[in-house]
């Protein structure tokens, strides 16, 4: 893997905290868990690196104080470094102490990192997208294309009434982008736009530069759509697998697609891992009266109970004579004995007591906050 000191990789942490607020409400989207053992930040994180990029910033907004506790020095993803590496980056406004508004005023306020840089081009990724992408052919056809601003994009389906956010491009034949939507009142297939631009420095700072001028903030709706600017907008299909988080149900959905192999595999690819923050837990102990079907369980847990069809973080105990069913059990959850748990997510050290029943639903999974004690 060569480090390709041209690119600099940029992560908005923080965007789209209001789409999982129960989840991001004492933590910035960056730092959700995800998948027994990962954050959503270590996604992007870890495509950078894998594409060569060594130069990363992470633009933070409020409550990030476990996203500082997860990246650390960025020693896990090999972004420890004298020379480029892993720079978080405050939220503040470039014009005064308050928190920005929106991509462009959030890179107002950054610009001197990207300047300092030694970058010619830069790529922008927000958290919400899990998939495993490398972005080196992505910048070589920006490049060879003339584009002043690349969109990567998946097929993907689109329902209006879902209340979802949502960038729906219409593409040319010359794979420029002729059309932007954004939450366009439609249902069906779509270009669905993954929130990952590549731009030139130049052209960044031209654009950041005016949008600062105009009070101007927001990179989808005021560059996107600005159709009088004559912007190039190259389209660049993603087609591996993803899974969007913009919704409770997206986020339930997106863990329990871990339970299928092929999504799996092509996730957690064996040339392109993905990376996270180690911790020393002792292995799984299963009781003699335990029963595990199609399940992801971390380190640490401690199993006396039946699982099925669930996702089970680090340190997790499920008592004697309990059934857990397609749920997500986050981190240092505690069920209780003889407890019946179906289409439940619980946050960070939640504790359920014994003879308790809890029931949700695959399209609204019943969600409990952290450190609840139930």
């Amino acid at each position: 893997m060569g480090i390709n000191q041209n690119v600099l990789g940029l992560v908005f942490a923080s965007i789209h905290d209001e789409a999982i607020f129960d989840l991001t409400k004492n933590r910035t989207m960056g730092s959700v868990p995800f998948g027994g053992r990962y954050r959503l930040i270590d996604f992007p994180l870890s495509n950078f690196v894998n594409s060569g990029i060594s130069q990363v910033g992470v633009i933070t907004k409020s409550n990030y104080g476990s996203l500082l506790d997860h990246v650390g020095s960025g020693r896990e993803w090999d972004l420890a470094r004298k020379k480029g590496g892993l720079h978080l980056l405050p939220p503040y406004s470039h014009t005064s102490s308050t928190i920005y508004h929106g991509k462009m005023d959030a890179l107002g306020n950054i610009w001197s990192f990207v300047e300092h840089s030694n970058a010619d081009y830069v790529v922008l990724s927000d958290c919400n997208i899990i998939t495993n992408i490398d972005y080196r052919p992505a910048v070589e056809a920006h490049i060879q294309a003339g584009a002043d601003i690349t969109a990567i994009y998946a097929k993907g389906s689109y329902d209006h009434t879902k209340g979802t956010a949502a960038t729906i491009f219409g593409i040319g034949g010359d794979g420029f982008v002729n059309d932007v939507m954004i939450n366009p009142p439609m249902t069906g297939s779509c270009n669905l736009g993954l929130d990952m631009y590549i731009m030139s420095r130049d052209f960044l700072r031209r654009i950041v530069k005016e949008s600062i001028s105009r009070n101007r903030t927001s990179l989808r709706k005021d560059i996107l759509l600005d159709r009088n600017a004559g912007y190039r907008i190259l389209a660049f299909e993603h087609e591996k697998y993803y899974a969007k988080i913009d919704s409770l149900a997206s986020y339930f959905a997106a863990n329990l697609a871990l339970l299928d192999t092929e999504k799996r595999n092509a996730l957690f690819a064996k040339n392109a891992p993905i990376f996270t923050k180690t911790k020393d837990n002792a292995p799984v102990h299963f009781g003699l009266e335990s029963h595990i079907k199609n399940s992801l369980i971390a380190d640490g847990c401690v199993i006396e109970g039946k699982v099925e069809n669930c996702v089970l973080f680090r340190g997790v105990r499920i008592g004697k004579g309990s059934m857990v069913r397609d749920s997500i059990i986050t981190q240092a959850g505690i069920i209780g004995e003889r407890c019946s748990i179906r289409n439940v997510i619980t946050d960070k050290n939640v504790i359920v007591a014994d003879e308790r029943v809890l029931t949700g639903s695959a399209g609204y999974p019943l969600f409990i906050g952290k450190g609840a004690e139930i």
